[in-house]
C-alpha cells in the first residue's frame, strides 16, 4: 500500500467540469490548483492582506462585488495591483456579474486567470468544495476487494489466490453489491471518512481464476454494483494456521490504519468447509449491531461473570 503524491487540478479541467466561462486566461502557460480550500475575497478587496490565503481559489460574490464597486478608483487600482501580485491560481466571479475593465487589466498585467460562473455564490462554493475534495483529497490504491454488505463497506484483503474475488462473487449472488475488485482507490474525504471506489478502467469488472474477466453489471444488473462506498470494516483472509490463536469471543479489537485513519479489522482464517461469505455477512451485521450500542461479546462476558459470581 503506497500513498500517492498530492494531486493538482488543471484550470482547463476545472473550466470543463464546472462549466465555467473564461474572462481572461493567458495562453503561454498552464495553471493548476493544489489546495482543496476556497477563499471569499471580502477582506483582500477591503485592502487587508495579512494572512491572505492566496494559494486558494478566490471567489467574488455579489456582496464583495457591490462593496468593491463603491471604492474610490485610485484605491481600487492599488488593491487590485496588490491582489494580483500574489500567485493566486484563479479568480472566479459568480452570479454572471460583469467583470470591470480594471480587474481584467490587472489580471493581464500579472498573468492571472479570471473566470465567471452563473451560479449562486453559496451553491457554487459548495459544489466547488465537493469537487476539490474529491480531486485533491489524500488517496491511496491498495490490493483488495470492496463490497457493500448490508450497508457496511467491507474491504476484503489477503494474499493472492486466498479467494477474495470468489468470496465477493458469492456475496453478490446473495444480493450484496460490488464496489471494486483487485484494486481499490481510497480517498480521505474528511478527517474521519474513507471513501473507496474502483479505478475507472476496472469498474464493474471482476477476475475469477479459471473463468477470466466477468462484467458484474451485465451478469447481475445495476443493482449488483455501487460506484463508491465508505469503508467501515477491514477483513483480512488468511490460510488457517493451527499454531495461531484466533479470538473466539470477539473481545479483542484490532485496527488497520489507512491514510492516518484507524478502521476496525477482523482476521478470518480460511480452510475447506468454512463458508467465508456467510461469515462476512455475519461480521457486517455484528458491526452494525455494535454501532447501535449492542455488543454480543461484552454481553456474554457480563452474563458469564454474573454466573461465576453466583
Amino acid at each position: 500500500m503506497k500513498e500517492t503524491a498530492k494531486d493538482k487540478v488543471s484550470i482547463l479541467q476545472l473550466i470543463e467540469d464546472l462549466n465555467l466561462k473564461v474572462v481572461y486566461m493567458p495562453e503561454d502557460r498552464e495553471y493548476f490548483v493544489e489546495s482543496e480550500d476556497v477563499n471569499r475575497t471580502g477582506l483582500p478587496l477591503a485592502g487587508y492582506f495579512e494572512y491572505f490565503p492566496y494559494e486558494r481559489i478566490q471567489i467574488i460574490g455579489r456582496t464583495e462585488y457591490t462593496y468593491f464597486k463603491n471604492i474610490d478608483e485610485q484605491r481600487r487600482l492599488e488593491i487590485l495591483d496588490k491582489f494580483f501580485s500574489y500567485e493566486v491560481p484563479v479568480l472566479i466571479i459568480t452570479r454572471d456579474l460583469d467583470v470591470d475593465d480594471d480587474i481584467i487589466e490587472k489580471a493581464r498585467m500579472y498573468k492571472r486567470v479570471v473566470l465567471s460562473s452563473d451560479c449562486n455564490t453559496t451553491r457554487f462554493i459548495n459544489r466547488l468544495s465537493n469537487y476539490l475534495d474529491n480531486k485533491l483529497a489524500p488517496h491511496v490504491t491498495i490490493h483488495g476487494v470492496l463490497v457493500d454488505v448490508y450497508g457496511i463497506g467491507v474491504l476484503i484483503k489477503g494474499e493472492s489466490s486466498i479467494g477474495k474475488s470468489e468470496t465477493a462473487l458469492e456475496l453478490i449472488q446473495k444480493g450484496h453489491r460490488l464496489v471494486a475488485d483487485d484494486a481499490v482507490e481510497i480517498r480521505k474525504v474528511d478527517d474521519k471518512r474513507l471513501m473507496g471506489q474502483a479505478p475507472e478502467i476496472l469498474r464493474h469488472y471482476m477476475e475469477i481464476r479459471g473463468i477470466g474477466i466477468i462484467d458484474v453489471r451485465s451478469l447481475y444488473g445495476v443493482g449488483a454494483i455501487k460506484t463508491q462506498k465508505m469503508i467501515d470494516l477491514v477483513i483480512e483472509l488468511e490460510s488457517w494456521n493451527q499454531q495461531k490463536y484466533y479470538d473466539r469471543l470477539g473481545l479483542d479489537r484490532e485496527y488497520e490504519e489507512i491514510l492516518g485513519q484507524k478502521v476496525e479489522k477482523l482476521v478470518i482464517p480460511v480452510k475447506p468447509g468454512r463458508n467465508t461469505s456467510m461469515i462476512i455477512e455475519v461480521a457486517a451485521m455484528n458491526y452494525r449491531q455494535k454501532g447501535m450500542g449492542y455488543d454480543a461479546a461484552q454481553e456474554f462476558t457480563k452474563k458469564l461473570s454474573q454466573v461465576i459470581d453466583k
